[in-house]
């Protein structure tokens, strides 16, 4: 393998597939980057056997090819190598079956690699049904879920990403058992087939971090046991989690004594500023009290202080009602809305909170209060 190519170029795409690559890996082979040059292009595979991502540069990106081959680096150094390579080009030649050559005009890297007979097969083949998204509907999808799933692997289940699929209708759902996250899209093209599986939350953010805020389009392929994205020149494919994923729908209420009407920023702003006490704390429990149309945050730390904030909302009926909760939580919840103003939804301070958009229901947040006694 000998070829030459420009160092932004291959940068992005080694950056892409390195995603894959996980510290914890015990095969020794799966630690490395896997070249693929052929009269195509340049193909680039990182894998932990539970993610694979695979990338590809098609030949009129490269600079030039001497020798195709196939040859797996190790991957530890090779990013800050070719981050830190002087001027545009880089050129990569194998020498002796299993070393390499990584230089520019004024600096030489060799490095040992490891033989490509022993990297495993990994099947990456389309599924015969697709379901098509814009990248960017599916990355404010996966922002606006994610970040409520679980990380504690005791319930497996809940650290991965529930996508459920009925006719056009596609349902995403997150959460740790404190807080929940709900996100529906209407697909242009109804799917054939019911799916309900769970992605690895730890994947599904790999791939929120490649794809773009464009109107790309990105095909996903269900399978039994993995689901795959392609995405412009990268192939995402990662194993599913096994088991069946909690029914949720009965968690979300639909019926509340008290609905609040309240301007998006003005709420996060006093929030953030009620907050400020508890940032030491565990829980950073904030308390929210409505008095007709005043809603007061406050928060008390013994051993610094109390504060107390307050702004106007409008609200469907005058009772007061007191109730606390994770001021981490709601913020995290609040900075997935982009519209102007939110509902905040509540029965009873034991009941769980509902945020809503005014214009828009597509998303869901629910939060669990805490007793303070």
């Amino acid at each position: 393998m000998k070829f030459s190519i420009n160092k932004n170029i291959i940068l992005n795409e080694l950056i892409n597939v390195s995603r894959a690559i996980s510290s914890r890996n015990i095969i020794p082979i799966l630690n490395g980057i896997k070249f693929d040059l052929n009269n195509e292009g340049l193909y680039l595979t990182g894998s932990d056997s539970d993610l694979t991502i695979k990338s590809y540069i098609p030949k009129d990106k490269i600079e030039s090819v001497e020798k195709e081959g196939v040859i797996i680096i190790q991957s530890k150094y090779l990013l800050d190598i070719i981050k830190k390579m002087p001027g545009e080009i880089v050129n990569f030649e194998v020498v002796d079956d299993l070393k390499i050559i990584i230089y520019s005009d004024n600096s030489e890297y060799n490095l040992n690699c490891l033989n490509s007979l022993d990297y495993p097969e990994i099947q990456l083949e389309d599924n015969t049904t697709h379901i098509n998204l814009l990248s960017s509907e599916l990355k404010k999808m996966i922002n606006q879920t994610s970040f409520a799933v679980s990380n504690q692997e005791s319930r497996p289940l809940l650290t991965g990403l529930n996508i459920k699929i009925n006719g056009d209708i596609l349902e995403c759902v997150a959460t740790d058992s404190y807080r929940l996250a709900k996100k529906v899209i209407t697909l242009a093209t109804p799917y054939e087939e019911n799916v309900n599986i769970v992605i690895p939350g730890r994947t599904i953010c790999e791939l929120d971090k490649i794809l773009e805020d464009k109107e790309e389009n990105v095909e996903i392929h269900v399978f039994p046991k993995k689901i795959m994205f392609k995405y412009n020149n990268i192939i995402f494919q990662t194993n599913l989690l096994n088991g069946e994923y909690p029914n949720t729908s009965n968690f979300i209420p639909t019926e509340f004594t008290h609905i609040v009407k309240v301007n998006l920023n003005n709420y996060y702003s006093s929030l953030d500023r009620a907050a400020l006490l508890t940032q030491s704390k565990e829980k950073n429990i904030v308390k929210m009290e409505l008095l007709e149309n005043t809603l007061i945050l406050s928060s008390f730390a013994s051993e610094i202080g109390k504060v107390e904030d307050k702004i106007q909302v409008e609200r469907n009926i005058q009772d007061s009602l007191s109730i606390s909760f994770s001021s981490k939580y709601m913020m995290d919840a609040l900075k997935t809305f982009d519209s102007e103003d939110i509902t905040i939804n509540m029965t009873t301070d034991s009941k769980p909170i509902i945020l809503k958009a005014t214009d828009d229901d597509s998303l869901v947040q629910l939060i669990l209060p805490i007793k303070t006694y």
